[in-house]
């Protein structure tokens, strides 16, 4: 059975503004590694699930750039690109229906484009558990993180299971805590960071689909005979913008039962902010992290990234600040305020900014 990966990569990553952007946002920048986000994503998994056999779901604004950055060895036409955004149970669905109509049924690994792996050893090994568990036992297979301390920015997974089983059942999804919550959470021992990753064999999840979602596969399955050809591109146009705008997590996994969990520790950060850098960059011997050109006088705990390419950073008396510079915008922050700049976008976007983002 064929082992293939989908990567969700429609997304702005508007809190990395200002080096990500609607039509260059954070999986196509060289953010965390050597190459784009999105191609370090694909090297995670090189020993586990080949590059041909790897999907990617974006929007028609970042296509044309998906395809100059991409590796070569993904065919091109593994790039579907979404007409509008309509959150994730959408474009699950229409990379499941197109790994259909290419093989049959095949296990399915739903995949961000946008996650760092320290341990990427581990991460593979991990992974092709989970493949192995989601083709033999005919399960939905999710992959939950230990977690290192009560963080509230993540979902988690309570659990349950034998001590001698690597595979544990999930017992339910939590949103988001409190710190309190998320305290009592990991003290429990009980609980994992819910990573976003989903396993599963194509047959399988379209079964969910089509008893959890119906409206959204019959519509999709009205196409089904249109994709892969020179039509699909306007037979998707056509039905995307009628699908219901609903989380894979919201419309399939909350609601759906066997639900398998594997506890895993390989050094993973959703890199969802400036912030989160910390977990991914070396730092100097003041806490410092430093990308690009930068010179600093008594500064600590701050990240000084440069994307201009051409000009020097420096930073004079600065503590746990974030300053960020690209070719046409400055950003200052404070670090522990950097959850809000998503906040400037929108108030760029309703000033009339739309050149900068």
């Amino acid at each position: 059975m064929h082992k293939t990966a989908v990567i969700m990569a429609g997304g702005g990553g508007t809190r990395f503004w200002p080096v990500s952007r609607m039509e260059r946002p954070k999986q196509l920048v060289r953010l965390t590694g050597n190459d784009v986000m999105i191609n370090e994503t694909i090297k995670h998994y090189d020993h586990v699930i080949g590059r041909e056999n790897t999907f990617i779901v974006t929007n028609e604004k970042q296509a044309g750039l998906m395809d100059e950055v991409l590796f070569d060895e993904v065919p091109r036409d593994h790039i579907l690109v979404e007409p509008v955004q309509r959150n994730t149970a959408p474009c699950i669905i229409y990379a499941a229906m197109t790994i259909k109509k290419l093989y049959g049924d095949a296990v399915m690994a739903v995949l961000s484009a946008d996650h760092n792996i320290g341990n990427v050893k581990e991460y593979e090994r991990v992974l092709s558990l989970a493949l192995k568990t989601a083709e033999e036992e005919g399960k939905i297979v999710t992959i939950g993180i230990e977690p290192s301390f009560p963080s509230t920015g993540y979902g988690y997974i309570r659990y349950a299971g034998e001590a001698d089983s690597e595979v544990k059942d999930l017992i339910r999804f939590v949103e988001k805590p409190e710190l309190s919550i998320a305290k009592e959470y990991v003290e429990s021992g009980e609980y994992l960071w819910n990573s976003g990753m989903f396993i599963w064999k194509v047959s399988v999840i379209l079964d969910y689909f089509k008893k959890l979602l119906p409206d959204m596969y019959e519509a999709m399955d009205n196409i089904y005979d249109k994709l892969g050809t020179p039509e699909e591109a306007s037979a998707i146009a056509s039905v995307y913008p009628t699908l219901e705008k609903v989380s894979v997590d919201y419309g399939i996994m909350e609601k759906a039962e066997g639900v398998k969990v594997i506890p895993a520790d390989f050094g993973w950060s959703d890199v969802g902010s400036w912030d989160a850098l910390d977990d991914v960059f070396d730092h100097d011997p003041e806490g410092n992290i430093r990308s690009g050109d930068a010179v600093l006088i008594d500064c600590s705990g701050s990240v000084f990234f440069d994307d201009s390419g051409d000009k020097l950073l420096t930073g004079i008396g600065l503590k746990d600040t974030v300053v960020v510079q690209t070719k046409d915008a400055i950003l200052v922050a404070a670090k522990d305020q950097v959850q809000k700049v998503k906040d400037m976008v929108d108030k760029l976007r309703s000033e009339g900014r739309e050149d900068l983002l």
